[in-house]
């Protein structure tokens, strides 16, 4: 079929022709949204869930509702080892150059950019966002403490945006990667936010794993913030993903061909795109068949072989990896043993500890509980079967 009218968008991020599955998720947001308008208390939200499950795709739908609400917003993804302070200030900036318009609140709004430069002084950050032309207020946000400077400084932009009548949605992709301090930091920032119900909302994405990282940085985060499970479309989700973006260019896909793919993608939103992108343009006839199926499933782990799956096989060191391979190596999962992979590649369990939390904080496993690991990737077991079927001798000197 014509491949300009493919209506399938494998990518990172990228809105699927059809968001299936996720009503709830995004009927949640959006009353989140408009209480914020009202000046009424939400509790915050982080999403959970694997890779290729449509995290990043619903925290931009939730940017989106926000802005037709109203609201201002600020998104940041998270890369690993940059400070919370050097990827919010700027955006902090924009945020208060934007209220600075209302004449109204002029005055609060350069008491806060004050604050803001205090804050830059004390946190020593290298600020190369927007020119802030004010000096710092002493004494605000200057304390040397970077978990009571940034929760007054929220707090302080809280403020101007109630002034304001502009409610104000945090948007953080990647939540994992924020660092112990960062994370408490952020936790106690929005606490403080809350308690004062000022218009500040924020919606988290990230791995299993940040739930537990939540509560290690600060024990009441499980009351601050709701956790929408985000895993793969049930059937019949999985079904209208699938077959609407299909039907919607004219043409159709037999039952035996949808029943095919639902079976290989095992219902990740990611996947679907994947093999949906492969079957259409394959497809000859205006109608996809199991035939058709087969075939794209070739061309779909080829490319998902050669990037999804690579790019973060790659990340990984001698020693990371042969650790992941023995995982797959013991089967189909979900769920492996750490004491497994310990038998499985002639160690102490006690001595793969350091390998096992560096590859949890690569994002590439998480532990669901004590004693048990998962890979964050979903079908990523197949992919190490397929492309790296064997541990190599030698494990124990690979990095000295």
């Amino acid at each position: 079929m014509d491949p300009v009218r493919n209506p399938f968008t494998p990518g990172a991020g990228t809105q699927p022709p059809e968001l299936a599955g996720r009503e709830n998720i995004l009927s949640d947001a959006t009353i989140a949204i408009q209480r914020a308008n009202l000046n009424k208390p939400n509790q915050s939200q982080m999403l959970l869930g694997l890779r290729g499950v449509g995290k990043t795709v619903l925290l931009n739908k939730i940017e989106e509702i926000a802005l037709n609400n109203g609201h201002l917003t600020i998104f940041i993804e998270a890369p690993e080892q940059r400070p919370l302070a050097e990827l919010i200030t700027p955006k902090i900036a924009q945020i208060l150059r934007k209220l600075s318009f209302n004449e109204d609140v002029k005055g609060k709004v350069h008491s806060a950019l004050k604050a803001v430069k205090s804050f830059i002084g004390s946190v020593k950050l290298e600020y190369a966002g927007v020119a802030i032309s004010v000096d710092p207020e002493p004494g605000v946000a200057d304390s040397g403490d970077f978990e009571a400077d940034f929760s007054e400084l929220m707090v302080i932009i809280g403020e101007t945006a109630k002034a304001a009548g502009k409610p104000i949605t945090i948007l953080i992709d990647e939540v994992q990667y924020l660092s112990e301090k960062d994370l408490a930091a952020l936790i106690v920032a929005l606490h403080k936010i809350n308690q004062k119900n000022l218009p500040v909302l924020f919606f988290g994405a990230g791995l299993p794993q940040v739930a537990a990282l939540s509560g290690e940085a600060k024990s009441y985060s499980e009351r601050l913030f709701h956790y929408p499970p985000v895993g793969p479309l049930g059937g019949d989700a999985a079904m209208l993903a699938l077959k609407h973006p299909i039907e919607n260019e004219d043409a159709s896909i037999q039952e035996e061909a949808l029943n095919y793919i639902l079976r290989k993608t095992q219902g990740y939103p990611y996947f679907l795109q994947e093999w949906g992108f492969q079957v259409w343009n394959i497809c000859e006839t205006g109608e996809i068949t199991l035939s058709d199926a087969e075939e794209a499933t070739e061309k779909a782990e080829q490319r998902l072989d050669d990037s999804f799956f690579n790019a973060r096989f790659s990340r990984l060191t001698p020693k990371e990896r042969q650790y992941v391979i023995a995982m797959a190596n013991l089967g189909s999962g979900p769920l492996y043993k750490s004491s497994d992979v310990a038998d499985m590649l002639s160690q102490p369990l006690n001595s793969l500890g350091p390998c096992r939390s560096k590859i949890i904080h690569k994002g590439m496993i998480y532990s669901p509980s004590h004693g048990d690991i998962a890979f964050t990737v979903p079908l990523f077991n197949e992919y190490l079967n397929r492309c790296h079927p064997n541990i190599e001798e030698g494990y124990e000197d690979n990095e000295g």
